[in-house]
């Protein structure tokens, strides 16, 4: 019963991941986003981590101020019994004086190891920040490219190739009329040139002719 559980288990496992296989296919900046809000909320679990530390910190720092501030008060006031002769009260005032030099030494390694522990903190939480930053602007990278190819691929639906060749062919028909009508153009004009040439023949052979029979 056991072995049939997992393998249903595991073909609903292989079924979704196979789904998110294919949409992270068809939709490739979907999922980067999805990674990078996922990295996002990390990050800021990691700020909230620091803010504890650092809360955990100066409770530490408050504690040991106030164990400092009391062993110098029980030395004090163990001074001020001795001089005075009660030795009952000497007694007691010392030995809190002990009482709070131990807390006291304590207090200080808890709050080196948790100064320690917040720069190591601060130190990969820096580091995150930056992986973060980097996936962001590989994503705007990637959105740039994604926007590209879909400009292109609606340009080229709109400009098919069909299309292409019916603009080229007209450019070729409309170079092909301006080449006749130019070489028609210059027909005429050297028609027209060789006309006033044989009128100006004409002229010039009358007037010859004029000038001989007067």
């Amino acid at each position: 019963m056991t072995s049939l559980i997992n393998r249903i288990k595991t073909s609903i496992e292989a079924d979704f991941h196979s789904i998110l296989d294919q949409k992270e296919e068809k939709n490739p900046i979907a999922h980067l986003n999805h990674y990078v809000r996922q990295c996002e909320q990390e990050v800021e679990k990691a700020g909230k981590l620091i803010e504890r530390q650092s809360m955990l910190k100066r409770e530490f720092e408050r504690e040991l101020h106030k164990a400092r501030m009391n062993v110098e008060k029980r030395a004090r006031q163990a001074d001020l019994a001795k001089v005075a002769g009660e030795e009952e009260l000497y007694e007691y005032a010392k030995q809190d004086q002990l009482q709070y030099e131990e807390r006291a030494d304590w207090l200080s390694q808890s709050m080196d190891e948790a100064s320690k522990e917040l720069t190591r903190l601060e130190q990969k939480y820096e580091k995150m920040k930056h992986k973060l930053k980097d996936l962001t602007i590989k994503r705007m990278e990637l959105m740039g490219k994604e926007n590209s190819l879909r400009a292109h691929h609606k340009m080229d639906v709109v400009l098919n190739q069909s299309q292409l060749d019916e603009s080229f062919n007209r450019f070729d028909e409309t170079q092909n009329y301006i080449e006749k009508l130019e070489n028609k153009m210059n027909r005429q004009f050297h028609m027209s040139t060789n006309d006033a040439k044989l009128l100006s023949l004409e002229k010039n052979a009358k007037r010859h002719e004029s000038d001989s029979n007067s």
